[in-house]
């Protein structure tokens, strides 16, 4: 490389004469002065300086600069900047050769244009350097993004006899700063900049299975609600069948309507029948005007597991609906069944599957998944104030379920003085406590939410299930509702009766902390066998134990108990980690300690985690990534908590979507899911962090101390068949 400098004037055409003109007549000036002068040599010298300061302004004049001339060695570059980021897997790039499908995504339409021969006329025989660089690929688990700016700069950098830029992108730059400081960098050098567009400026006809949120696992011989969405780029309105297969050929379809220049969120039931993992396909027939036919199906995987449901029925009077609910868990093969009879003047019930007496302790009632309370109350030889206060603690923080069952004695309003008084999802009227009878049967109608709810599905799929409950026999005894309370979910309302706040809700389900709650406002369930025999009624309660009891059983047998949510994450989604720490005979650890949660982050972006602090028996944690658009890279913010014995309070999250959060649930988006608040201390900058903390010196009573299902997790689903949480894992924070 050879430099050297010289003196360059840059003047315009009338500066320049005018310079011209002022010297030639200053020159002329001073020559007949110098002849006229008796004293030449006094005035040969101030006229001498006279001609200099004229010159000097007439240089001004004419712009001088000193210029810097490098006269490089290597051969002028040239560099093709190609967009390797992952926008350009987007299929809607026209193929302009016969060969090959008609649309090809922005990286295969880049690739062609690469591989071209006409790039071989910007060597000029080899007087040129043609370079290929790729730019904005994104490295494994980092959070993707383009940055044309930086791709520029590096160009500008990296190449000292570069002549010209040409660049095959989408456009599509989000992260950095604007592309336009790179452009003035390269105009002031005298760059070109060439850009070559790839792919469609608006959206290609098509329609596209966007997501399949399907759980992680289900029961073997249930069902499972598996919710997908489709977005349709059509003009038109498409009426289709979506079928989904497995890998033996069994086949599932459902006929759908999907609204044209929108997305579409549909759901289907599959019913799982084995063990094991499997692999399920779904997919939409290929329309007219279609451009993208890769993208109509979609495969994921989901895994079968047993079940095994313990559950406790209490109640004070042997009434038709405890009898036959009774019998309906006691033939059931995935239940093990206790009954607990407070009859007023025989005692406790004794004989097959009977107790004698209400558990005491808290590691006794446990072990317990779903608890039916009938027309059972406080009073002699009924529960204790302190009997409704475990059966709360191993709702909210032990993830089982209570089913609430009053009848015509109106023993279940002595509960409303009790804990389980805020678990009720439901408003009684205390003027008419032992509820309303009809001589003339009722029906109980479905509402939006119950038809689409697993826990109402009587039939083998959707269509026919509004058929069936329509067909059901009346009741003619219910109780007395005012109304739901908030955050509680309507499934069935009274048929013919409606109040101050509308039509009755006889049939509500609610969120309880980790657990759930149902409450049956009828006592007339057992009247659905006529004709039918065993086969609806059977198959409801079941449902009901199943759909309480999930949650318990996929994570039975474990002393440390691990999940995340949501289960399949999506880009840029939160990952809520939660354990729950066990003693051998399955109670809360008494010393619970947390030795430490790490995250070891193996990319540019974010890492940051938060721990709540919960009694003994319960862990919980919050980890997320998050790239920094400046710089694309920053420490690892760790915070900690002090471990607390009090009841940890609740917010609602303040992150929404227009889709479901939970996967498994379409209607589960309306809950607004709780999380414990941390009080945070100072963060420790290290992208290996760790979170310690002291052990608690007593065991808590059961209602402070979870022993099953996260805590601070979102609302439960919808269905029996599908988990609120993930498989068990260690550590997980999402990545883009």
């Amino acid at each position: 490389m050879v430099i050297f400098t010289l003196l360059h004037f840059s003047p315009t055409p009338t500066s320049l004469w005018i310079g011209i003109t002022a010297l030639i007549l200053v020159a002329a000036l001073s020559s007949l002065t110098i002849a006229r002068s008796s004293q030449r040599r006094r005035t040969t010298l101030l006229e001498g300086m006279r001609m200099l300061a004229i010159a000097m302004v007439v240089a001004l004049l004419w712009q001088p600069e000193w210029q810097k001339i490098i006269q490089p060695e290597s051969k002028p570059q040239i560099v093709i900047l190609h967009d390797a980021s992952k926008s350009m897997e987007t299929i809607d790039a026209s193929n302009t050769s016969d060969m090959g499908p008609k649309v090809l995504s922005r990286a295969e339409a880049a690739t062609k244009i690469l591989a071209s021969d006409d790039w071989r006329t910007l060597e000029s025989n080899g007087k040129n350097e043609v370079t290929r660089i790729s730019f904005a690929k994104a490295a494994p688990d980092t959070i993707a993004g383009t940055d044309i700016n930086a791709a520029l700069t590096d160009a500008l950098k990296r190449h000292d006899n570069l002549r010209a830029v040409i660049m095959l992108s989408d456009g599509d730059h989000n992260i950095g700063t604007s592309p336009i400081t790179a452009a003035q960098k390269m105009r002031m050098r005298d760059i070109p900049h060439f850009a070559i567009p790839v792919g469609s400026t608006k959206r290609l006809p098509d329609i596209e299975i966007l997501t399949v949120a399907a759980p992680g696992y289900g029961i073997v011989g249930e069902n499972v609600q598996i919710p997908f969405t489709i977005r349709s780029s059509l003009d038109r309105q498409v009426r289709t069948v979506v079928r989904m297969r497995d890998e033996s050929g069994l086949e599932q379809s459902k006929n759908i309507t999907i609204a044209p220049n929108s997305e579409t969120y549909e759901s289907m039931l599959w019913r799982i029948r084995q063990e094991g993992s499997s692999t399920l396909q779904i997919s939409l027939p290929v329309h007219e005007g279609e451009l993208i036919a890769a993208n109509n199906t979609h495969k994921f995987s989901i895994a079968g597991r047993p079940e095994k449901i313990r559950v406790l029925i209490v109640e004070s009077l042997p009434r038709w609906e405890y009898r036959f609910l009774r019998n309906a868990l006691s033939r059931d093969p995935g239940v093990e069944l206790s009954c607990l009879l407070f009859h007023p003047t025989l005692g406790p019930g004794g004989g097959p599957h009977y107790i004698s007496a209400f558990p005491s302790k808290p590691e006794d009632l446990a072990p317990y998944d779903v608890i039916f309370l009938g027309d059972v109350g406080i009073g002699n030889n009924q529960l204790t104030k302190e009997q409704c206060t475990l059966i709360r603690g191993l709702v909210e923080n032990q993830a089982s379920g209570v089913v609430f069952l009053p009848g015509s004695k109106g023993n279940q309003f002595s509960l409303l003085d009790t804990d389980l008084a805020d678990l009720m999802p439901v408003v009684l009227d205390d003027k008419q406590r032992k509820g309303i009878r009809d001589p003339l049967a009722a029906p109980l109608t479905l509402t939006s939410e119950g038809r689409s709810s697993l826990l109402t599905l009587l039939g083998e799929n959707e269509e026919e299930n509004p058929e069936i409950w329509r067909q059901l026999p009346g009741f003619h005894w219910h109780a007395l509702v005012i109304k739901a309370k908030a955050g509680a979910e309507v499934l069935a309302v009274h048929g013919n009766s409606r109040g101050k706040f509308g039509a009755t809700p006889l049939l509500v389900t609610k969120s309880a902390g980790n657990g759930k709650v149902l409450f049956m406002g009828i006592d007339s369930a057992w009247r659905w066998r006529r004709g039918v025999e065993d086969l609806y009624h059977y198959r409801f309660w079941g449902q009901v134990a199943r759909w309480m009891s999930y949650q318990r059983n996929m994570a039975a047998g474990k002393r440390v108990r691990v999940f995340f949510n949501p289960e399949r994450p999506q880009l840029s989604d939160t990952v809520t980690l939660n354990a729950n720490a066990f003693e051998p005979d399955g109670s809360p650890c008494a010393m619970a300690r947390c030795r430490s949660i790490s995250l070891h982050p193996t990319d540019a972006a974010n890492a940051s985690a938060s721990k709540n602090w919960n009694p003994p028996g319960a862990l919980s944690a919050d980890a997320s990534k998050s790239t920094n658009p400046a710089t694309g890279n920053s420490a690892s913010p760790i915070t900690t908590t002090n471990p607390t014995r009090s009841k940890q309070a609740s917010s609602p999250k303040d992150r929404k979507s227009k889709k479901p959060d939970n996967p498994h649930a379409r209607k589960s988006s309306k809950k607004s899911p709780a999380s414990p608040e941390a009080a945070s201390s100072s963060p420790i900058r290290s992208p290996h962090s760790s979170m310690k903390s002291t052990p608690s010196p007593n065991h808590a009573p059961l209602l402070q101390a979870p022993l099953s299902g996260p805590t601070g997790s979102p609302s439960p689903p919808s269905s029996h068949s599908s988990p609120p949480s993930g498989p068990p894992a260690n550590s997980a924070a999402n990545s883009k």
